[in-house]
Order: structure tokens, then C-alpha cells, then sequence
């Protein structure tokens, strides 16, 4: 029984999700007007000037179709959108080149925004088409055989509705197409819309190879920017702390030297200053190794490293990880950065009082949410802080989502696919 409810519940889910792109594709037909009027005007600089927003309404509604058919059908539809310049002339010229060019993603949703409301909306309607189809085969059992004879004729389908041998013919085939409509001609027209989508907007084998190719190459440039940097920041804690201080150290121990003889006394205050200089400059020593790969991460892995990073945090922060084995060290270490980077930004920034972790590892990724009670507003391209994040994990093919609206709260879901390795060695 329970079974029987939960398939009727899917159906009925179905079926709404069928009018829902029904509606979308009204809203593709009136996009779709107004596309050919910008085209009309691409020669100009008033088309040049609409051509941005018509690009990103027709994103929106691309990606949210894409989103639909990946949740509701389990079709994955990608796409490679070309990095544009920011704003301005040198954007819009950008585009207009693309929408010439048909081996791109921006024609192909142009292409998709005009048969969408044809091709995609005869799909979605099928089922509403079949249900009023039952509605008024009823309608017709019940009246048809007066309405025969007032309007001359009475027609359901192929039957001509006369008498009532016919009208309880129309009245069984539309009781028929009532149940077919929701349970068997929804969920096929959801897969039937997915697949027409697909084949329209997802780009071919080789523009997702090249995608890949440059996305390689972007994030090879920014791993050696970074590591330079990285490199350069050693080199300097190292000359300006470390170093001094045991160059001072060697200087102090030599003028020791020199009054062992003949001042005993001002020999001990040079030993104890040594000593306070060998001292310091251990502790910077340990600080810059820490900065490099933190001993706790190494030691006890990313759980207990993030558990560590939450009890120093100035806010109350609460952990939450499911983790049954370990990452790899590389993963562990990208991805404990990028958490204490944001636990920074938390503090520094958002004004918030508390903060959320949450650390798993399903299917085949790595994924971390880091929530906050403040005031929201953060942008990935507002500062270099989320920034920094993104470009460390893109070094892993891994990704940063940002939720935060003003007046927040704030989510950011970072996930990074990997494998586990070693086990365990801590409980969660």
C-alpha cells in the first residue's frame, strides 16, 4: 500500500514538473522574440549594448533547464561557456563573434532559446494534452448525446458521438487517458525533455576536451604562481626572521669570545642573550614549518586538523565530520587551507558569533560546508580571500559554492573529488 502511494506521489511529482516546463517554454518564446530583435541590431551600438543582458537571460534559463533535467532525470548537461572580458565594447564584440561562430555554447543556447518554445513545449504539453483529452471524452459521455443533436455532430477523437452506445464509448477511452497522463505519459516526457535538451545545448566531445585542455593549463599557470609565491614568502620568513636572528646569535657569541678573558661577567649576559636569540629563532622556525604543512594534519589527518582550527577560531564553532578514512596528503593539505581561510574571512569580516563545519565524503568527493550567522555578502570576485580558495582547489578539479546574500547568513560548500588512502586514526 505504502509502495503504491509513493508511486502515485513520484507520478503526481511528474506530471507538475511537466507544466512547470511548459510554462518555461512560453517564457523561451517571448526570449525568443525578443532575441530576434537584437539580432537585428547586432550591426549597431544599440544592439551591441543589449547583447550582454540578452546573453545572460538566456544563460539563466539554459542553466536552470540543465539544473531541472540533472535533478529530475539524472541527465547531466554540460557546458563550456569562453571567458569574456569583464564589461564593456570589447564583451559585446566578444559575443557577437560567438553567436557567428556555431561551434559555441552561446549559439547553441540562442539556437535552443527559438525551438524551445515549439519543440520543448510539445513535449512538456503531451501529458496536459492527453489529461484534458480524458476530461473531455467524460464531458462528452455525459452531454454528448443532446449536444449531437443540437449541434448536428459530436466528435471524441476518431468517434463520432450520436447515441448512447458512443457517448459511453468516449466516456471509457477519456476515463483511460486520465491515468495514462500522470502515470505513464509524465515521467516518459520528463525523459523525452531531457534528452531533446541535451542533444541541443551539450557541446561536442571535442569542445569538452578543449575545455578540459585549457582548464588544465589555467590551473597548471596558478599551481606555479602559486608555489612561486609560496617559495618567495619561505625565502623571506627565513632571511628576515630566522636568519637574522642566528646572525645575530653567531655575532654575539663571537664578542663572548672575545671577553671570555678579560670580562667574565659581560660573557654571561651574552650567553643568556644567545640563548634568547637561538630561542626565537627556533620558535620562527616552527611557525614557518607549521605555516608549510601543520603537524597536527600530518600527524593525525584532516579531521582532527579542522577540529584543531575550529578550538582556535573567535568564534563558537561546531564540527560535524564523517570521514572513514584519509585523503591523500596533497587533498588534506588543499583542503585544510582552504578551511582556515575561511574561518579567517568568518572572523575578520562577516561579523559573525558562530560557524558550522560539516566534513564528508560521499560519492567519490570531498565536500565541506562552512556556514555563518553574519551579515553575508561575500563575493569570490570582490577579494582575493575566496579567490585564493578557488584557484587552491581548482588545482584538484575541485569547487567552491558560494551562498550569501546580504544580511546572510553565509554557506560555502567547497568539493574536491578524490580518493581515500590510508585509514582512519581518529575517531569522528
Amino acid at each position: 500500500m505504502k509502495s503504491k502511494r509513493t508511486r502515485q506521489a513520484k507520478a503526481c511529482k511528474a506530471f507538475r514538473r511537466t507544466l512547470t516546463l511548459w510554462v518555461l517554454s512560453h517564457r523561451a518564446f517571448w526570449l525568443s522574440m525578443w532575441l530576434l530583435t537584437v539580432s537585428s541590431m547586432l550591426r549597431g551600438p544599440l544592439g551591441l549594448k543589449l547583447l550582454p543582458g540578452t546573453v545572460r537571460q538566456v544563460r539563466a534559463l539554459a542553466d536552470r533547464q540543465r539544473a531541472y533535467a540533472a535533478q529530475w532525470t539524472g541527465v547531466d548537461i554540460p557546458a563550456v561557456y569562453a571567458e569574456l572580458p569583464p564589461t564593456g565594447a570589447g564583451q559585446a564584440k566578444a559575443l557577437r563573434a560567438q553567436l557567428l561562430d556555431k561551434g559555441n555554447q552561446v549559439h547553441r543556447d540562442w539556437r535552443w532559446a527559438h525551438i524551445d518554445a515549439y519543440a520543448g513545449g510539445t513535449i512538456a504539453a503531451g501529458p496536459l494534452v492527453l489529461l484534458l483529452t480524458g476530461v473531455w471524452g467524460l464531458w462528452t459521455a455525459a452531454v454528448g448525446t443532446e449536444l449531437s443533436t443540437e449541434w448536428d455532430s459530436m466528435w471524441f477523437l476518431f468517434i463520432p458521438v450520436g447515441d448512447p452506445a458512443t457517448a459511453t464509448l468516449a466516456g471509457v477511452l477519456g476515463a483511460a487517458c486520465l491515468p495514462l497522463s500522470v502515470f505513464w505519459a509524465a515521467p516518459r516526457a520528463l525523459k523525452v525533455h531531457a534528452r531533446y535538451l541535451r542533444t541541443l545545448l551539450a557541446p561536442s566531445e571535442t569542445e569538452l576536451l578543449a575545455a578540459r585542455v585549457e582548464h588544465l593549463k589555467s590551473t597548471r599557470t596558478d599551481a606555479v604562481d602559486t608555489q612561486m609565491s609560496e617559495i618567495r614568502r619561505i625565502e623571506r620568513d627565513l632571511h628576515d626572521g630566522a636568519q637574522a636572528r642566528l646572525v645575530a646569535m653567531g655575532m654575539t657569541l663571537n664578542a663572548a669570545e672575545h671577553l671570555l678573558e678579560t670580562e667574565p661577567e659581560a660573557v654571561r649576559d651574552l650567553l643568556i642573550e644567545a640563548r634568547e636569540s637561538s630561542t626565537a629563532a627556533l620558535k620562527e622556525l616552527r611557525d614557518l614549518v607549521k605555516g608549510i604543512h601543520p603537524p597536527i594534519l600530518a600527524d593525525r589527518g584532516l579531521a582532527d586538523a579542522v577540529r584543531s582550527l575550529a578550538m582556535i577560531s573567535p568564534l563558537r564553532t561546531e564540527v560535524v565530520i564523517d570521514l572513514p578514512a584519509r585523503p591523500e596528503p596533497p587533498v588534506e593539505s588543499a583542503m585544510y587551507f582552504a578551511v582556515s581561510e575561511l574561518l579567517t574571512n568568518a572572523a575578520k569580516h562577516s561579523e559573525a558569533e558562530r560557524c558550522w563545519i560539516d566534513l564528508r565524503y560521499e560519492a567519490g568527493a570531498l565536500r565541506v560546508s562552512v556556514a555563518d550567522d553574519g551579515q553575508g555578502g561575500a563575493d569570490v570576485s570582490a577579494g582575493t580571500g575566496l579567490l585564493g580558495v578557488e584557484r587552491r582547489l581548482a588545482h584538484f578539479d575541485g569547487v567552491l559554492a558560494v551562498s550569501s546574500p546580504p544580511g546572510g547568513p553565509t554557506l560555502l560548500t567547497m568539493e574536491l573529488p578524490c580518493e581515500l588512502s590510508s585509514p582512519k586514526t581518529t575517531s569522528s
